[in-house]
């Protein structure tokens, strides 16, 4: 996701939260800045802050509406009045959100926004005996509950959506990590490697050299 908030101790503050509840945030501080980011990056969901320098929140709210590849929209925003929340809907935010709020919902909503995508998306995902829940957040292997962290949890559901394909390192921390993580890590590999334990035998990921990652058939 992609916060777009021109005050920057409360910008780092959300990004790190959203973070820990499992989710690649990207940071954009000015109307410009999102801008180019909405270009080169395809996000499901923006955190939209309505008073932005550069390019106004309520401008970049309509730029938003009009991809084909639209995000969902959360305009966050301190004007809170219901005249303010209609005119923040009318422009095409799918959700709105006064300050001050209360972070737990604010994951909430944004769960709900990415789950309301016009995207087909299957509610349980299902391989090598794994199902993984993306609304409740659970994962088992032939029954059995399987307990992971937010990044595990995040790979082996991009995993899952790819399957039977392959992703890459690179695919992964495009998709699971944020703008900001050195692509020469091997963070990759070492939750790989930490999922791969904890799914147990027999072996639920397989790596194909100089190709990637995939669920074993």
């Amino acid at each position: 996701m992609l916060v777009v908030e021109d005050a920057r101790s409360l910008a780092a503050v959300l990004a790190e939260g959203l973070r820990d509840a499992g989710m690649a945030v990207d940071v954009a501080h000015d109307g410009l800045d999102a801008a180019a980011k909405l270009d080169a990056t395809s996000y499901g969901v923006v955190l939209l802050d309505r008073d932005l320098p550069g390019i106004h929140g309520d401008t970049l709210c309509h730029m938003v509406t009009e991809r084909a590849d639209r995000p969902m929209v959360l305009m966050l925003t301190a004007a809170g009045s219901p005249d303010d929340r209609v005119r923040g809907l009318t422009l095409g935010a799918d959700d709105y959100l006064a300050k001050p709020f209360h972070f737990p919902e604010l994951v909430l909503r944004v769960r709900a926004l990415y789950r309301r995508r016009p995207v087909a998306r299957p509610r349980v995902l299902r391989a090598a005996g794994i199902e993984l829940d993306p609304l409740h957040r659970t994962v088992t292997r032939d029954g059995r509950r399987i307990d992971l962290s937010a990044k595990e949890f995040a790979v082996l559901e991009a995993l899952l959506r790819a399957a039977p394909g392959h992703l890459s390192a690179e695919d992964l921390l495009d998709q699971v990590w944020d703008e900001h993580t050195d692509p020469f890590t091997n963070t990759v590999a070492v939750t790989i490697g930490r999922l791969r334990r904890k799914l147990g035998a027999p072996p639920a990921i397989a790596t194909s050299p100089r190709v990637g990652y995939r669920l074993a058939p």
